[in-house]
């Protein structure tokens, strides 16, 4: 990480604080606003953000590990989810999964080479009444085929 880099995250981190505040509270906030610029939340991030909320930072580790959608690992410009939920395995998740692996060249756990997507799986999207489900960035999709999964996947990319 170059000098450069590291005086933006710290700008960044300190805008944030000065929205959020410098209470515990402020964790998943500013976790979430540095995830949002950076896609993910390096060492040096989560080191900053328990130095500037004066708290541990095994407790800023142990947030970003708890909650799924955080990253302390880079990743892809998109990120492609799949509910892995009982109801979703029941519903063919497996086909769906093959299909997008087949499709994108990579294995669930992977980033496709030019870096434009990630796929992994995710525990539970809460939408077992639409099962299967994935999640692409923000947007979640229900009632999937691996012919659907595929044609969303295809309009990122």
């Amino acid at each position: 990480m170059f000098v450069e880099e590291k005086s933006d995250i710290i700008d960044e981190i300190d805008k944030l604080i000065a929205k959020y505040g410098r209470n515990r509270s402020a964790l998943l906030p500013v976790l979430h606003g540095i995830q949002k610029k950076y896609r993910y939340i390096s060492d040096f991030a989560q080191q900053e953000i328990a130095k500037k909320l004066n708290i541990h930072p095994v407790e800023v580790y142990s947030v970003i590990t708890f909650y799924s959608f955080l990253n302390k690992e880079p990743k892809g410009r998109n990120l492609v989810r799949i509910c892995k939920s009982i109801v979703c395995d029941m519903k063919g998740k497996d086909a769906i999964v093959k299909a997008l692996e087949r499709e994108l060249g990579i294995k669930m756990g992977e980033t496709t080479k030019d870096k434009k997507i990630t796929l992994e799986y995710l525990n539970c999207l809460g939408l077992c009444d639409k099962a299967p489900a994935m999640a692409i960035n923000d947007r979640v999709y229900t009632n999937l085929t691996p012919e659907k999964a595929v044609e969303l996947v295809n309009k990122i990319k």
